[in-house]
Formats: C-alpha cells, structure tokens, sequence
C-alpha cells in the first residue's frame, strides 16, 4: 500500500509539473542553470514560477525534528527566490500533534507563521485514536479529516512534499 500511495504521488506531481513548464522552458531553465554554475555564478534553482506550494509533513514528537520543521518552513519563507509566490501548510498527525498542544513551547513560534499566511493544519483521525481533545490544542489551528488524506490531496494538486 505504501508504494502504491508513493507511486501514485509521484506520477501526480510529475503529471503536474509537466503541466506547469512546457519542454522548451524546462530545458531553458536548465540550461541557464548548467551554464551559470560552470560559470561559477550558480545561486540556487531559477524559480520562474508565478507560484509555489508547499506542504511539511509532521509526524514525530521528537522537539529537535519539531524544530527543524519550523526552522526549515521559516527559511522557505525568507528564500528571495520565493517571496510573495510561495503557499505553504503545515500538518501535523500522529506524534507531530505535539507541537500543537497548549502544554508545550511552541506557540509563539506557530503564531509568527500563521501570521506570515502558514496554513496549520491538525489530522482528526489523530485526535479521535489518541483520545485527545481539542480544548488540548491551540485555538490558532484548523482539523482537517486525515493528514494522510491531506498529503495526497495536495501532492495531487501540486503542491510539493516536505518530510524534514
């Protein structure tokens, strides 16, 4: 099931990307890549999209994963290849509900983000197997019905995974 899930995402973003670049600009791009970095002046992809989308996925309660989540969705957001074209959500399923519980440390850090326009989003299957109640949780976020369910949706639709 799990390499069906991976096979399925992937041939959805490939579909995807294939229709968000034609052949001619892909190639262009990489070509202006290639030649910039033998020329020693490569800085990193051309992002040549009008728009980007994200979604990171957590799933661990360990808080240095945690923290290199958040860090990791702060430098995205600062990259000035993507300033003002970027969408990014962050879910949290399984272990990763720690981050949203009221009794931990991180809701200054989740407030700045949703404050830049990052979407927080909780897996309710989560909530329901681990018996957790949402008077638990930050009121600053929003239950969607399964982070799985979410991951494939947004792959489908073109978003890019990240799974720090």
């Amino acid at each position: 099931m799990k390499h069906l899930l991976l096979t399925a995402a992937l041939l959805a973003g490939l579909t995807l990307s294939a229709r968000a670049q034609t052949p001619a600009t892909r190639n262009a791009t990489a070509m202006h890549d290639r030649e910039a970095f033998q020329k020693g002046a490569f800085q990193g992809a051309t992002a040549d999209q009008a728009q980007y989308h994200v979604i990171y996925q957590l799933d661990s309660d360990d808080s240095k994963l945690i923290q290199q989540t958040l860090r990791n969705i702060g430098n995205a957001l600062e990259d000035s290849r993507l300033k003002g074209k970027l969408t990014v959500e962050l879910i949290a399923f399984g272990g990763g509900t720690t981050l949203y519980r009221k009794d931990q440390p991180y809701e200054a850090q989740l407030t700045a983000l949703k404050q830049k326009g990052v979407i927080l989003a909780q897996c309710l299957n989560t909530l329901k197997e681990k018996k957790i109640s949402k008077d638990e949780l930050l009121p600053l976020i929003s239950y969607v019905p399964s982070g799985n369910g979410e991951l494939i949706i947004r792959q489908a639709q073109g978003w890019s995974l990240v799974h720090p």
